[in-house]
């Protein structure tokens, strides 16, 4: 779909900073987690395309580079009374054109609803997860699983972790984990043994509740004492996105009570080829991050 095909009164540009408040209030209208500061990341980190109407904002789009390899398009907004025009579609479709032309990869993590749009699209699934949340874990003695040693990031961590979170994530993203780790410095933990870094675990606030990931690590018993104690350090309620295939992490947050609310699939533009460490993904930043 071109530019020019966009409904009469309605006109695309690029998200300012001055915009801030109506791209909140478009998240909160579809009942989503993120805050201004998630809608930031995307001004000075990556791009947000709008539709506006007049002087307010109706639709959006964002799109988030990493290392020069695949890009995350998110925040794919439309208001209540501006849907089924092809809207959706239509920025959509913008987005994989610039990142396309950028020879970057398009990726994304769709709901089951918008993953039947985006196979239509050209995208392929790679593999799927689930958000899971809790009002009010049950937390047992804390007893650590694994033998690894937990402690808050310092800026000294920095090199080691951008380095080994680059290898599991498929490209460097060191300027997104340190934005994520000024949202709740003192959960924001770094795991070790006698081998040196094992895991880190970061959070950050939301509109409804406390997102914890992305979550590293080497193993699901390092994943879990991280998890066990970030919640422990942290107010409910509490999401977590984890890959369906880490069961073992899974099974242990729900016996400590938290509860799967929502599928999605990670999918990428034409692209069958893996490019992350599915093993020692413990849990992404958010769907709107990958």
């Amino acid at each position: 779909m071109a530019h020019s095909e966009l409904p009469s009164g309605i006109e695309a540009r690029l998200l300012k900073h001055s915009d801030l408040d109506s791209a909140v209030s478009l998240s909160q209208e579809a009942g989503w987690n993120q805050v201004a500061a998630d809608w930031k990341l995307f001004l000075e980190f990556g791009a947000v395309i709008c539709l506006q109407r007049g002087d307010r904002v109706i639709a959006t789009a964002a799109t988030l580079p990493y290392g020069g390899a695949f890009a995350w398009i998110s925040m794919v907004l439309v208001t209540a009374a501006e849907r089924r025009q092809g809207l959706a579609r239509w920025l959509l479709q913008r987005c994989v054109e610039e990142l396309c032309a950028r020879r970057l990869v398009p990726v994304l993590d769709a709901t089951p609803a918008g993953r039947v749009v985006y196979l239509r699209l050209g995208f392929r699934d790679h593999w799927t997860l689930h958000r899971v949340t809790s009002l009010s874990p049950r937390m047992p003695p804390q007893k650590p699983i694994s033998s690894a040693i937990l402690r808050p990031i310092t800026p000294a961590d920095w090199p080691r972790i951008i380095a080994y979170d680059a290898k599991v994530f498929g490209a460097e993203r060191g300027f997104l984990l340190r934005s994520l780790a000024s949202r709740q410095p003192n959960v924001a933990l770094i795991a070790e043994e006698h081998r040196g870094l094992t895991g880190y675990l970061l959070s950050r606030d939301g509109r409804v509740m406390n997102q914890l990931g992305p979550v590293v690590a080497e193993n699901e018993s390092i994943a879990a004492d991280l998890l066990d104690q970030a919640i422990r350090m942290l107010s409910p309620p509490f999401a977590v996105d984890v890959p369906d295939h880490q069961t073992r992490l899974t099974d242990w947050l729900k016996r400590i009570g938290f509860a799967a609310e929502r599928s999605l699939t990670r999918m990428a533009y034409q692209t069958n080829a893996a490019f992350d460490d599915g093993s020692r993904t413990f849990a992404i930043a958010g769907p709107e991050l990958g």
